[in-house]
C-alpha cells in the first residue's frame, strides 16, 4: 500500500492509500485534486473513509461518487452525505487486503472517529481527521474537554512509530504555541527547524510520527511538571490531567 498526501483546499491535507490499481481517500473535503491524482497515477477509487461531518472533510464526496466502487465508511453519530456505512468504536472495515480499526475520538465533533491500521510489515497507520495535529489537536466545537482529552489519551497511546496523519497542515503554528507552554523544551525547538525547512522547501511537515509527538505537543504532556505549570499560569482549575488540558486548549484559542 502506497501512502499519498494531497494537498486540498487552504491548509487541508486529504490522504490516499492505492496499491498501483485501487485508491482508498480519507475526508475528501475537495473532489478536484482527488481526481487529478486519481488520473495522473490511473488509478479506480474504491473507497472513501470520512472521519466526521465538517464540510472540508466531505464536500467532494457528491462529485466523487460517479468515479467510486466501492463503500463510503464514515461515524455512526454523524450527519455524513448519504449513502453511507456507518461504524463505530472497535468496528473493523477491509481495504484491499488490509484491515482497519475504528476509534472512536469525539471532542472535535461529537462522533468523530478514527482509522487504524496496524501492519507487521510497516509502520502503524493513523488517519485521526481533526483530533490529534502534529504538535496540536482540534478545538472543541461539539464535545467536551474530558471527551478529547480521553480522545487523545488513547491516540497516544497507540504504537510510537505510529504514522498520524492529521487533515491539516497546522505543524509550524501549532510548534509556536507548544515553545510557549514548554520554553526549555529542546525537541520542541529542534524540530521546528526541521519543519521549517520542509516548508521551504515545498513540502510537507506530515505524516508526524507518535513517538515525537509525544516529546512535542502540549496536549499529549498534559502530566508533564512545565505543562502543568504553564496551564496553572493560564487558569487551570487543578493539576489534573482534564482541567490542564481545557486550559491549554482555552489558551491555544485565544493565541497569537
Amino acid at each position: 500500500m502506497n501512502l499519498v498526501a494531497i494537498p486540498a483546499l487552504a491548509d487541508n491535507v486529504i490522504w490516499m492509500l492505492h496499491d498501483g490499481r485501487d485508491a482508498a481517500v480519507v475526508d475528501p473535503g475537495d473532489a478536484t485534486p482527488v481526481a487529478a491524482e486519481l488520473d495522473a497515477r490511473g488509478l479506480r477509487l474504491g473507497a472513501i473513509l470520512v472521519t466526521h461531518h465538517h464540510g472540508d472533510h466531505v464536500g467532494g464526496i457528491a462529485a466523487l461518487r460517479s468515479r467510486l466502487q466501492g463503500p463510503v465508511w464514515g461515524p455512526a453519530r454523524e450527519p455524513i452525505p448519504t449513502p453511507f456505512v456507518p461504524v463505530a468504536d472497535g468496528d473493523r472495515i477491509e481495504l484491499f487486503g488490509h484491515a482497519f480499526e475504528v476509534i472512536d475520538v469525539p471532542g472535535h465533533t461529537a462522533g468523530h472517529v478514527a482509522f487504524f491500521e496496524r501492519d507487521a510489515g510497516r509502520e502503524p497507520l493513523l488517519f485521526c481527521g481533526d483530533t490529534l495535529f502534529s504538535a496540536g489537536c482540534g478545538r472543541l466545537f461539539e464535545g467536551t474537554p474530558a471527551q478529547m482529552a480521553a480522545s487523545l489519551a488513547r491516540l497516544a497511546a497507540l504504537p510510537e512509530d505510529t504514522r498520524v496523519c492529521c487533515a491539516h497542515e497546522y505543524t509550524l503554528s501549532n510548534l509556536a504555541f507548544a515553545a510557549a507552554v514548554e520554553p526549555g523544551n529542546e525537541t520542541i525547538a529542534a524540530y521546528t527547524a526541521l519543519c521549517q525547512a520542509r516548508r521551504a522547501a515545498g513540502r510537507l511537515t506530515l505524516p508526524a510520527v507518535l513517538a515525537t509527538e509525544r516529546e512535542i505537543n502540549p496536549f499529549l504532556r498534559c502530566r508533564v511538571a512545565a505543562v502543568v505549570a504553564a496551564a496553572q499560569a493560564q487558569g487551570a482549575a487543578s493539576p489534573q490531567e482534564v482541567d490542564v488540558f481545557a486550559a491549554l486548549r482555552d489558551w491555544k484559542n485565544r493565541y497569537r
